[in-house]
């Protein structure tokens, strides 16, 4: 208690002395300057700002990323859309009082307990889920490291799970990709490559352009043209309408660079990738 007492007056005179100092005109005595450790723990950018310089790894601010991913789409096949202006919420909010009648259409009862949330659910699933490779915010984020090691065959990934929406029938399209490319001076992280697949997978699409677009990204993040792609999917307005075919299953390849003009590299690949009677029983 007495230790406070005396605390408190040693902050009363050194306030006093301060104010006294003010009024004769002269400055009080800047405070110390931080410890370094601290310095370097400061929330102000400017602290930082004559350091090293950011190696690739390291997060970007939103705008620099947001920028860089709209360079990056701006060059890949796109897909069909048109600016409308709403946000999330707003989209969510139109999509639930429109299936809502299509409910009503159909004849079913919203006021059955199982029914009542529907359209929002499927909203909310459109918006944020199956359809959010239509938000570029969505983007991941892609590392890639300095190919130091200077290697220069082959990377392959296989078995990448594809799960996209058909565009002509809002049907599931279920499949793999294969994905190989050849790097010059950078190397993507291994799961980068899923969420590329993943994000250019939530949109309604075709399996030709998703394809497309998949190899698109990959060769201007990794500046290298031997970029190769490979999807085999079974479509879902093939398998529940139509022809109502649960067994076919479609291929599609974008090979570039070498894996497209060299021989023995466009074998290595396809090799790796599994026949279609092989993706029949997989699926």
């Amino acid at each position: 208690m007495k230790k406070n007492k005396k605390t408190a007056k040693k902050i009363a005179k050194k306030i006093a002395k301060e104010t006294q100092e003010l009024k004769a005109g002269k400055s009080p005595k800047p405070p110390k300057a931080a410890p370094k450790s601290l310095e370097l723990l400061s929330p102000n950018p400017g602290s930082l700002a004559a350091g090293p310089s950011r190696s690739r790894s390291t997060p970007s601010s939103g705008t620099e990323k947001s920028a860089r991913v709209k360079k990056i789409l701006s060059q890949v096949v796109p897909t069909p859309v048109v600016k409308n202006g709403l946000t999330e919420e707003d989209k969510i909010a139109q999509i639930t009082s429109h299936f809502t009648e299509i409910m009503k259409i159909l004849g079913l009862d919203l006021d059955d307990d199982s029914l009542y949330k529907t359209p929002q659910r499927v909203a909310k699933m459109y918006v944020k889920e199956i359809f959010g490779g239509l938000n570029r915010h969505n983007f991941p984020d892609i590392t890639t490291i300095e190919n130091k090691m200077k290697y220069d065959q082959m990377i392959l990934v296989k078995s990448v799970e594809v799960l996209s929406q058909c565009e002509h029938h809002f049907q599931t399209i279920d499949g793999f990709a294969t994905i190989a490319y050849i790097p010059k001076k950078q190397i993507i992280g291994l799961s980068k490559i899923n969420r590329i697949v993943d994000f250019f997978s939530r949109r309604p699409q075709v399996q030709e352009r998703l394809t497309k677009q998949i190899a698109d990204c990959l060769e201007i993040i990794l500046d290298t043209p031997h970029v190769a792609v490979s999807i085999q999917a079974k479509h879902y307005c093939v398998i529940a309408r139509g022809i109502q075919d649960a067994q076919s299953v479609t291929v599609t390849c974008d090979l570039r660079g070498d894996f497209k003009s060299n021989l023995a590299t466009r074998s290595e690949f396809l090799t790796q990738v599994p026949s279609a009677r092989l993706a029949t029983t997989a699926l």
